[in-house]
């Protein structure tokens, strides 16, 4: 059996049963924690079958260490060895897992009773051992919340940092001590509560000024009825849980049944009291019209930087927000986002009744967390991830204030400095890529063929440098309706030779707009890469340091059909069978519509899911194998972003050219329709097929066509 932490089985044990103590240790640089005597049973990746067949088959704990001993992943099974054995099937995407049989010196376990248990021990090990791959999020010592205490005499609102298990009320955390104290003067100005010290409240001997101005009963000097002195505790808590509809109403009929009684001072206090209540929920946004107590999650991501939002939405009012930050996360997003709703919740005092996510989490993850929430809150809490309806709305929002927190927040130069960084050392570059220039070719069976150029700037696009380019071809071909159809190159290659000659003159000329990049990225594999090597070698520009560095970017799409009964069989599958004869379309639109939506799904990370999509490869000059960019790393997400803004830019310009040929075929051979009149029908009818379907009638409501030749544009398109 795989040996189970034994000298940090003690940790655990304790971590779990004393997880307060946990989280109030404070220090100020966390050492790892390699065990006495440890040394590393993984020396060589053929040894890590052998452990994995001894690994129990129970629920429990799995703790990473690497060859040094420091713990670099924790994560929970309700099977151990069956989970474990996923990292090595082959079938596991994220990106750490390649890097586990040269990383990897042991695997330990903790076996526990059942997945709640997993799920607490789990968060405990990261807290203390803080891995390389998990989620961290600050310890809540860190953190202001407040603390009312309903059971002590004569209870008051204060600020402390530490949750105990008093069975207190506690509110927060709030991220920032500004907004925890401006909650609490608003607590103090508006509702009668105490604060002072519990040794004040014993031995004061006259009413202190918070009794003056009308802000506290002084329990300490005088009699004070303890059921009105409850009912403010009680106010007080409603305030805080957002329960705001439910404290107006009972203020309401307490005014009322204090005016009843003719008990009018009161009754103008509680009055008094309400308009302030109503004047601070004002202020408030309302973004729902649920009666329920709502978190909704939103994540961004660029690379391995994630941001996360969590809003607090307590009977549709938007009650607060709290941000995270996160760096280095080389997991899918589904594992990020687990990880991040374990751990938070861990740390928050109150559950509300349903969590809004924007994607969906594992039901190996998901159901622990509900267990152990339904156990703290006493009934059930839902994970959702809405997909109509005010729900939506809400996690929509959630993930655009992640996106504006990210921008915000982040020292975007310093990111983008190390993804350049990260970028240069994994592709052996001569120098750090500072100007990248991607090159795409985009054409419709060799038609109207473009090319082009985006440029990024320290990792930032650049649009006033873009450019595009008309492939010249090596001829013309005919539609089958007497038409010529422009330039015609169905060679990629041929293409891509050409866009580079051109390219690379205009710098050889001393064009300072022109100037050679730091680093040129082409759309393609190893063919695309030597027609560019070899273009660059017959205008005299090296490779490499004493020239420019040229690499070549491709993703094997094996699902792609390329015949044409595969292609049709690929449009009906996706509820689009009646391309290939719709006549209002433009020559090959629909498929190439199909194409980039393929294509565009699986770069954006919604088809993680398909096994037929191979990773990003990179192809350097006189390397045999192919570089392999990790999943989730910054500088894959650096190439990706450039290499689509490629494929974006090359698309569009293809369609401009195409639907300007498809205008000048369908009207420039009717006598009597110039240039004017042609921007006026496209201009009144929208589109050439418009224009078809348009009677006589309709033709000559345009302005400068007559009924003779609106009669002759309908006979002749």
């Amino acid at each position: 059996m795989a040996r189970n932490k034994q000298s940090g089985a003690s940790t655990a044990s304790e971590a779990a049963a004393d997880g307060a103590t946990v989280r109030s240790t404070r220090r100020p640089a966390r050492q790892p924690v390699v065990p006495p005597n440890w040394s590393p049973r993984i020396t060589n990746p053929e040894q890590i079958p052998d452990l994995l067949g001894r690994l129990p088959d129970d629920p429990g704990v799995y703790i990473m260490r690497d060859r040094k001993g420091h713990v670099v992943y924790v994560g929970k099974a309700q099977r151990l060895r069956a989970r474990v054995r996923q990292y090595f099937s082959g079938q596991d995407s994220r990106a750490f897992v390649p890097l586990l049989t040269t990383l990897l010196g042991d695997i330990e376990t903790v076996v526990v009773a059942n997945n709640k248990e997993a799920l607490l021990l789990e968060n405990n090990l990261i807290k203390e051992h803080r891995p390389r791959f998990n989620v961290k999020l600050r310890d809540d010592s860190n953190y202001l919340v407040l603390r009312l205490d309903p059971k002590v005499d004569w209870p008051k609102l204060e600020l402390v940092r530490n949750m105990g298990t008093d069975h207190a009320h506690y509110f927060g955390p709030y991220h920032s001590a500004g907004s925890a104290r401006q909650t609490l003067r608003v607590v103090n100005r508006h509702f009668r509560l105490r604060t002072c010290t519990d040794y004040a409240l014993k031995h004061r001997r006259r009413a202190c000024l918070q009794y003056q101005i009308g802000r506290c009963p002084a329990p300490c000097v005088h009699k004070v009825d303890g059921d009105e002195y409850a009912s403010q505790v009680a106010d007080v808590a409603l305030f805080l849980k957002g329960r705001h509809k439910e404290l107006v109403r009972g203020l309401s009929k307490r005014m009322h049944q204090a005016a009843s009684a003719l008990e009018f001072e009161f009754a103008a206090r509680v009055r008094d009291q309400l308009r302030a209540v109503e004047t601070t929920l004002q202020s408030q946004q309302v973004v729902g019209s649920t009666t329920i107590d709502q978190d909704a999650v939103g994540m961004y991501r660029q690379g391995g930087q994630v941001e996360f939002t969590v809003m607090h939405i307590r009977q549709g009012k938007l009650l607060g927000t709290q941000s995270y930050s996160a760096t280095g996360m080389e997991l899918p997003d589904e594992e990020v986002l687990a990880n991040f709703v374990s751990a938070y919740y861990q740390h928050t005092p109150f559950l509300p009744d349903e969590i809004l996510l924007p994607s969906a989490i594992a039901d190996d993850d998901a159901a622990p967390l509900a267990a152990w929430m339904r156990d703290r809150k006493g009934k059930k809490v839902s994970f959702l991830v809405p997909e109509r309806g005010d729900r939506r709305k809400l996690a929509q929002l959630a993930t655009r204030n992640a996106n504006s927190n990210f921008v915000t927040r982040r020292n975007q130069r310093e990111d983008g400095e190390a993804a350049l960084q990260r970028l240069q050392t994994r592709l052996g570059l001569s120098r750090l890529p500072r100007t990248i220039e991607c090159f795409d070719v985009s054409h419709i069976q060799g038609s109207d063929t473009v090319a082009s150029m985006v440029v990024f700037v320290d990792g930032v696009a650049v649009k006033s440098r873009y450019r595009s380019f008309k492939i010249k071809g090596t001829g013309a071909r005919d539609d089958g309706t007497g038409l010529t159809q422009g330039a015609f190159q169905n060679d990629d290659f041929a293409s891509m030779y050409e866009v580079l000659g051109r390219r690379v003159r205009r710098a050889l000329q001393g064009s300072d707009e022109w100037e050679l990049p730091d680093l040129i990225v082409i759309d393609g594999g190893k063919g695309q890469l030597s027609r560019v090597v070899a273009a660059l070698a017959d205008l005299g520009v090296a490779v490499g340091a004493q020239g420019v560095d040229v690499v070549a970017l491709a993703k094997e799409r094996v699902g792609v059909p390329t015949s044409g009964r595969e292609t049709l069989a690929a449009l009906k599958q996706s509820g689009d069978a009646t391309a290939a004869t719709d006549k209002s379309q433009q020559p090959g639109a629909k498929w190439q519509q199909h194409v980039v939506s393929q294509v565009h799904d699986s770069e954006s990370g919604r088809d993680q899911g398909k096994t037929d999509i191979k990773p990003e490869r990179v192809f350097t000059p006189g390397a045999k194998d192919a570089i392999r960019l990790k999943h989730g790393s910054s500088e894959r997400y650096l190439m990706e972003r450039v290499r689509d803004e490629a494929h974006r830019f090359a698309i569009a310009h293809h369609r401009r050219r195409r639907g300007k040929r498809s205008l000048k075929s369908a009207l420039d051979d009717i006598p009597g329709v110039g240039p004017s009149l042609k921007r006026a029908l496209v201009k009144h009818f929208g589109t050439i097929a418009a224009i078809r379907k348009a009677d006589p009638d309709a033709l000559a409501a345009v302005k400068g066509i007559g009924p003779a030749l609106a009669q002759r544009i309908a006979d002749d398109l």
